[in-house]
C-alpha cells in the first residue's frame, strides 16, 4: 500500500525483500571468501614448491 511520498511502501513487503537481499549478499560474500581461501592455499603450496626447487639447485 502506498501512503504517499517517495518510496513509502508497506513495511511487510519491504522487510521481506530486504531480508532476501541481505541473505543473498551474505551468501555471495561467504562464497567468495571460501573461494579466496582455497586460492591462497594453492598459491602457498606453489610458492613452497618453487622454494624447494631453488634450494635443491643451490645445493
Amino acid at each position: 500500500m502506498v501512503t504517499g511520498g517517495f518510496g513509502d511502501y508497506d513495511a511487510g513487503m519491504n522487510s521481506s525483500l530486504r531480508r532476501l537481499a541481505l541473505f543473498l549478499l551474505t551468501a555471495a560474500f561467504f562464497s567468495l571468501a571460501a573461494m579466496g581461501c582455497q586460492t591462497t592455499k594453492g598459491l602457498g603450496k606453489d610458492v613452497k614448491a618453487l622454494g624447494n626447487k631453488i634450494e635443491d639447485k643451490a645445493s
